[in-house]
């Protein structure tokens, strides 16, 4: 990734970098961001996943939504949600004769040949941040480590073995050549959305609320400056048939004199 200039939100106009990991989708937030603040655009910056947390902490964006975990002593950070994990198998393994609903087990990929990219993102025991109960990667390790998670799928395309990603990422790098199914017992793939404790601002809180569905008048977030409230219509007074006059609904009222009895002859 070529690494951009490290942005500056005190600049007239600048604009907020959001990046995102491949399988992350952050379209919907883009959307209520920009409905919200028309006068600070939002700009989507993708970029891999090893690189994110860096990203955010040099400066070079201003946020990231990004595979979790990360320094906490140097970033704040909120989880969104946890990715499931998938096989991805040969279109005529025996396992793609499952239905799409069907679950794979650890225990039916034990003789498989499972290939980890290394640019692999779950959390299997002994990588960095795996919680104490994580699960061993299931199966016979290759010979070769592929370089990311594309020459992986393409390996297993090839009839090399069969991967194990979050669904996200099957999805993304899809083949016609391939079948996907679910991984059950398997590690999920956190993420989440991280930003700089140092730089801290106004504008992330505004993208906290929104990732977490607050509306625009939530307590916690800004609230769009409303226009003064319009002076209270007036009328003029005008006299009825009776001989009254009135001023507006609920105004005061002048009751004409009695009338004077006819006298009789």
């Amino acid at each position: 990734m070529d690494e951009p200039a490290t942005s500056d939100p005190t600049r007239p106009g600048a604009p907020f970098r959001l990046g995102f990991v491949p399988g992350a989708t952050p379209a919907k937030w883009a959307r209520t961001w920009r409905a919200r603040h028309p006068g600070t655009p939002l700009e989507l910056v993708p970029l891999p996943a090893a690189d994110a947390e860096r990203a955010v902490v040099d400066g070079a964006l201003d946020a990231a939504i990004l595979r979790l975990p990360v320094d906490r002593d140097v970033l704040h950070a909120i989880p969104l949600y946890v990715e499931e994990p998938v096989v991805v198998v040969p279109r005529d393994h025996l396992l793609a004769a499952l239905e799409e609903d069907e679950a794979v087990t650890p225990a039916d990929l034990a003789d498989e040949i499972v290939l980890q990219p290394a640019d692999d993102v779950l959390p299997w025991r002994g990588r960095p941040g795996a919680e104490d109960d994580a699960v061993d990667p299931p199966g016979r390790p290759p010979l070769e480590t592929p370089a990311t998670t594309v020459d992986a799928i393409a390996l297993v395309a090839a009839g090399i073995g069969v991967a194990v990603v979050p669904r996200s990422l099957a999805r993304l790098h899809h083949r016609k050549d391939t079948a996907v199914r679910t991984l059950a017992g398997g590690p999920g793939a956190p993420v989440g959305l991280a930003w700089a404790i140092a730089r801290e601002d106004e504008r992330t809180e505004d993208l906290v609320g929104i990732v977490r569905g607050r509306t625009v008048n939530s307590s916690r977030g800004r609230r769009e400056p409303t226009a003064p409230a319009a002076p209270a219509a007036t009328s003029t007074p005008r006299r009825t048939q009776q001989g009254r006059t009135q001023q507006g609904r609920g105004g005061a009222r002048r009751t004409p004199p009695p009338r004077r009895g006819r006298r009789r002859r």
